[in-house]
């Protein structure tokens, strides 16, 4: 059963799952692929030790959506007033199972709830895939620096002028 067949329900972040969320963002980065990310760039991505109390603070000011199945933070994602969606992540026991569908499918709702005309992201490549599904176009390829390594990352926005459902738009 793909975790989107499950009874689930989307939150916005309280502190009561500071450790998860953070928790969720240093697995789903070090159970990279070594192909993709290499073991240097997941390092410089998520370094350790984790730092929850720098995450705590993040998180309260972002104030990202989270996914719950069974009470459980199975996937996160920030949405910004500008229209920028910042972290998105899935713990990587729920990854390709309709969790990141199910939260941009519900960003993008919120965003058009707020009046946002477009939204924009700098999607990795993994990540890039997902916003394609949902109608983001590449504007432009850009390298970004962490910790000393450079990343490939694709800027790429969408308008929000009609509502998506259940993972599915239409133009």
């Amino acid at each position: 059963m793909l975790a989107a067949d499950k009874p689930y329900r989307i939150v916005t972040y309280c502190c009561d799952y500071a450790v998860e969320v953070t928790d969720i963002f240093y697995a789903a980065v070090h159970s990279i692929d070594p192909k993709v990310y290499s073991l240097a760039q997941q390092s410089a991505w998520a370094t350790l030790p984790i730092n929850y109390r720098q995450w705590a603070k993040r998180l309260s000011v972002k104030k990202p959506f989270l996914l719950l199945i069974e009470e459980q933070v199975v996937g996160f994602m920030e949405l910004d007033d500008d229209g920028h969606i910042d972290c998105a992540y899935v713990h990587p026991h729920f990854q390709q199972q309709g969790v990141g569908s199910l939260l941009l499918t519900y960003i993008i709702n919120h965003a058009q709830g707020m009046g946002l005309p477009v939204l924009y992201v700098e999607a990795s490549m993994l990540a890039k895939p997902l916003f394609e599904k949902f109608g983001f176009k590449i504007v432009r390829q850009q390298t970004a620096w962490r910790n000393g390594l450079a990343f490939v990352q694709y800027v790429m926005q969408r308008n929000i002028s009609f509502k998506v459902k259940k993972g599915k738009y239409n133009a």
